[in-house]
């Protein structure tokens, strides 16, 4: 098979390029695919396809840009030139563009596969029905609000033409199914990136226990809450805590992770690492206590979440929406605590980073959560899904060869 992604990539700081490396790390070891075609968006520094594995040929095509309106003409050239035998969209609503056209344009992508006989399947990593617009950061206003909505089942109803659309949880399913009446929505996981051959040691190193979230923070994911808790944390226990903020500013708040570093400068121990690189993610979660999700709002399944359990990582989770779901539906376990109290932020990490033996538990049960759906496996669901697909449209075309 000769497999096309349409995604963002490293070094691509357009949202889900982390997720798209992870597929295509493990897509190319698959015996089925003799060649990826990565559609990406242009960028400066050269496409990450350097991997220490064997696999298949990677052809890299760059055509198209975030808000440009002439993503749907380019990435459709692109197709046309590189005659792939199925293409993978991995989406979620603002990839092509947070202007409402340049958006909207680029989700018509799925459709125009449809119309050229492409078989084609649709990753939307999140759905608007689930997405609280007021504390994810969109807008406040009640007459926006209803606005977004009328834009977004639109936008889900382009989404939807595509041959099949794969969401990461089961509600998800049901709630597309029931509100559109389709039937071309499937699960598929969203899967654990890495997954080493050797289990975690469950130990952090010496010196101060590190309290760590990583993410790009400023909408529904803030950071003052989660240094005033680790300073509550330290008076109450007199423990050596340091916070450690790893990521960039959401692209919708530029500026906001300097602005907290200047609120909260006279906070001891206070670490921002900036932008991540793929290669020292590991020594990240190795060395962290505990991760922490900060957030006031959820919009889909967490990636950051399934890396935390690869490295058999103790968590603390605000409990609410997707992620209190996830847990419920994959088996990831930790420390729940209100979002919009700094308080109960604190006792939540408290209470792991004073009971070594319960953090070590936590870490376990999470690490068996994110080894049941590696990679391998949820690329396998996907070229099962292209397989069966493929298999459909030749029968039908051999059907209709016939009766002409």
């Amino acid at each position: 098979m000769k497999l096309a992604i349409v995604t963002a990539y490293p070094p691509s700081k357009v949202t889900l390029n982390e997720y798209a490396y992870h597929l295509v790390k493990h897509f190319r070891q698959n015996e089925m695919i003799a060649e990826i075609v990565l559609l990406t968006d242009k960028t400066e520094g050269a496409k990450d396809i350097v991997f220490t594995e064997d696999g298949c040929k990677i052809t890299v095509k760059e055509c198209w840009a975030f808000n440009s309106y002439a993503n749907i003409i380019n990435v459709t050239k692109a197709i046309n030139n590189t005659q792939p035998d199925a293409v993978l969209f991995n989406l979620q609503f603002m990839k092509f563009g947070d202007k409402k056209i340049a958006a909207a344009l680029g989700l018509m992508l799925p459709l125009v596969c449809k119309l050229k006989n492409i078989p084609n399947v649709v990753l939307l990593h999140n759905i608007l029905e689930e997405v609280d617009l007021v504390t994810a950061g969109f807008t406040s206003s009640k007459l926006m609000q209803k606005a977004y909505g009328f834009i977004g089942t639109t936008l889900t109803k382009l989404i939807l033409q595509s041959d099949t659309v794969a969401v990461t949880m089961q509600k998800y399913v049901t709630i597309l199914e029931e509100k559109y009446k389709v039937k071309n929505v499937k699960l598929i996981p969203h899967g654990t990136f890495e997954i080493t051959d050797e289990q975690p040691t469950y130990t952090v190193p010496e010196g101060p226990l590190q309290v760590m979230t990583f993410g790009k923070f400023g909408t529904y994911k803030k950071v003052e809450a989660m240094i005033e808790a680790v300073e509550m944390v330290r008076y109450s226990t007199g423990l050596d805590l340091e916070v450690v903020i790893a990521g960039t500013d959401n692209p919708n708040v530029p500026g906001y992770l300097v602005k907290v570093q200047d609120s909260y400068k006279h906070v001891p121990q206070v670490r921002f690492t900036g932008y991540v690189e793929e290669h020292e993610v590991s020594t990240l979660f190795k060395e962290s206590a505990v991760v922490v999700f900060p957030y006031t709002s959820t919009t889909g399944s967490s990636g950051v979440l399934h890396q935390a359990g690869s490295y058999g990582k103790a968590v603390v989770m605000p409990d609410l929406g997707d992620l209190a779901l996830l847990v419920k539906d994959e088996g990831y376990q930790g420390e729940f605590f209100e979002p919009t109290s700094v308080k109960s932020l604190a006792q939540a990490i408290e209470a792991i980073v004073t009971n070594e033996t319960y953090r070590t538990a936590l870490g376990k049960a999470n690490y068996k959560a994110a080894t049941a759906y590696p990679m391998s496996k949820i690329t396998d669901m996907y070229l099962n899904t292209f397989s069966s697909m493929i298999g459909t449209k030749k029968s039908s075309y051999k059907v209709e060869s016939v009766t002409a």
